[in-house]
């Protein structure tokens, strides 16, 4: 058969290879990350470099070994989930050497305890009187179940350099709403699971 009729193409670039990754974070600001959050970035990184990544290159390998790759789905599949890796990976490494860890328990100005920055947990009020506790941490971090918001969200926007005691108007789609700061408090957060 002639090769104009077949396509196998071994080459590891592929069309979502060139998209580059956009950030959520405002070009040029850094990438603040609690502590936990840094350690479960890297702990991926490591099972993915250390283990995942070798289990796929081996199943490709042996693959690759059986004769005709155009309709082995072992090695079509290997290649595809070998670039997802691959890419999640320079996502990974990327995150890591830009990070700027910030530990919320450790702070630096005992008289601004209650003054709102990255780490805070903060608990506020709405107009009708429900509470609701956040914490502000990195992009990579988020996790509305426990109620850790990202340092770029609307909410922590309004919030960062107020201070217990304040209120603050929060713009949504859906409005606005005024928000009561009751407590702030620095502790560490579960991030890292």
């Amino acid at each position: 058969m002639s090769k104009a009729f077949t396509r196998e193409d071994d080459s590891d670039s592929d069309i979502e290879d060139d998209v580059e990754d956009t950030s959520p974070l405002p070009e040029g600001s850094r990438n603040y990350m609690t502590p936990g959050g840094f350690a479960r970035l890297k702990a991926e990184l490591a099972t993915l470099v250390e283990q995942e990544r070798p289990s796929v290159v081996a199943i490709v390998s042996w693959a690759a070994g059986n004769g005709d790759r155009s309709e082995n789905g072992d090695y079509i599949y290997g290649k595809k989930r070998l670039r997802e890796i691959d890419r999640r990976i320079r996502f990974l490494i990327r995150r890591l050497d830009n990070a700027e860890v910030v530990d919320p328990s450790v702070r630096r100005d005992a008289d601004n305890d209650d003054q709102i920055f990255f780490g805070a947990t903060v608990t506020v009020r709405g107009r009708e009187g429900e509470e609701r506790t956040i914490s502000i941490v990195g992009v990579d971090e988020i996790d509305t179940a426990r109620g850790y918001v990202s340092w770029v969200s609307p909410i922590a926007r309004a919030l960062i350099k107020a201070r217990e005691g304040d209120s603050v108007t929060l713009k949504t789609p859906g409005g606005t709403e005024e928000l009561e700061i009751l407590a702030v408090r620095y502790e560490p957060l579960a991030t890292g699971t």
